[in-house]
């Protein structure tokens, strides 16, 4: 048997337990760029094995639900990027700086006063648990080298693209070290690509390149328009997107359900694989009718070819109401399922 055709994931982030985190908190704020241990509810001396035992949650819906490739949920992090960007040396954590956010909001970020290193494995023992916690092919996701350079305040390199491609190397060698701990697929999250595009277009390819230079394994490209919990006034198409073609992921991956992206664009990226969103996070009072999200699976099929496309929601799903978040899974797999054996 072949491999199976429009397979279900997730873009990262699941929502994390009320007794983990602060949601109130969490949901107040812009997502942090330093460290947030406000976010926790529980001390420091229990939360690793809090995390994890809220990532066994994370990992048992997901299977519950019925998705294909799965990730930990992201549910030791604070925000999909600030877990790998402040670990990194080089990074001024006590002494934060501030860039604006996509929102054009000032957020508080790390500040670059030295050679960008990673000096360690940051989500290796993350992908390790994962592998131990589930016979499921695992996603793990990284933030990408454009998108750290845009959150945070450089007062070493005095040159983004530098900045970039230090953060790209130390990517890199992160991708490695998870695919060693048994990772199936690799992501690099990269929402700035939208939000600063014209700066995109001078560095970001190099950059991305870099960090996914010498990688044997299944790579994605994350690319969206932030959380729709946060950002609100969304552009209806991708100032950066066919660029991507010229990436060597080997997937990109997109969200569209929430804008009604018109697809047609998939066609402008080549032989990539396309990982589609059909699963709207703005609105999180109600899950989707099970024909609704058929009816988007069938769209995107209109543009790339069923052994080419992958099911997902939009973006991470941090912010809904756990409830919804399942519901909302298990309905984007009932759909796969229907136009699956439409296709057989």
């Amino acid at each position: 048997m072949g491999p199976k055709i429009l397979p279900t994931t997730v873009v990262g982030s699941y929502p994390q337990p009320d007794w983990l985190v602060d949601r109130q908190v969490l949901g107040s704020r812009l997502p942090p760029r330093v460290r947030a241990l406000e976010i926790w509810r529980v001390g420091p001396d229990f939360l690793e094995e809090a995390q994890d035992d809220a990532t066994l949650v994370a990992i048992r819906d997901m299977e519950r639900a019925g998705i294909d490739i799965i990730t930990d949920g992201e549910i030791r992090r604070e925000s999909y990027s600030n877990r790998f960007a402040t670990a990194l040396d080089g990074m001024d954590l006590d002494n934060p700086g501030v860039a604006l956010d996509r929102t054009g909001h000032p957020n508080p970020v790390p500040r670059v006063v030295g050679p960008i290193r990673r000096t360690r494995p940051v989500e290796k023992r993350d992908v390790e648990f994962l592998r131990a916690s589930t016979d499921l092919p695992i996603k793990a996701t990284l933030p990408g080298p454009f998108t750290m350079s845009q959150q945070a305040q450089d007062d070493h390199y005095n040159d983004e693209e530098a900045l970039a491609m230090a953060l790209a190397g130390a990517v890199n060698e992160e991708v490695r070290d998870l695919f060693a701990a048994g990772a199936d697929v690799v992501q690099l999250d990269e929402p700035y690509l939208q939000a600063r595009a014209e700066k995109a277009a001078r560095f970001a390819i190099p950059a991305i390149n870099r960090a996914l230079d010498g990688i044997d394994g299944t790579t994605v490209l994350h690319t969206c328009f932030g959380y729709a919990h946060i950002v609100h006034n969304r552009p209806k198409g991708y100032p950066f997107l066919e660029e991507l073609a010229g990436t060597s992921a080997k997937q990109i991956s997109m969200e569209s359900a929430q804008q009604n992206v018109d697809l047609g664009v998939l066609k402008s990226l080549g032989d990539k694989q396309l990982i589609v969103g059909v699963i709207d996070l703005a609105d999180n009072s109600a899950v989707e009718h099970v024909d609704t999200v058929v009816n988007r699976i069938k769209n995107a099929l209109r543009f790339v070819d069923a052994d080419r496309l992958i099911v997902a929601p939009d973006c991470g799903m941090k912010y809904l109401p756990r409830d919804r978040a399942y519901g909302k899974l298990r309905v984007m797999v009932e759909a796969a399922d229907r136009v699956r054996s439409e296709l057989s």
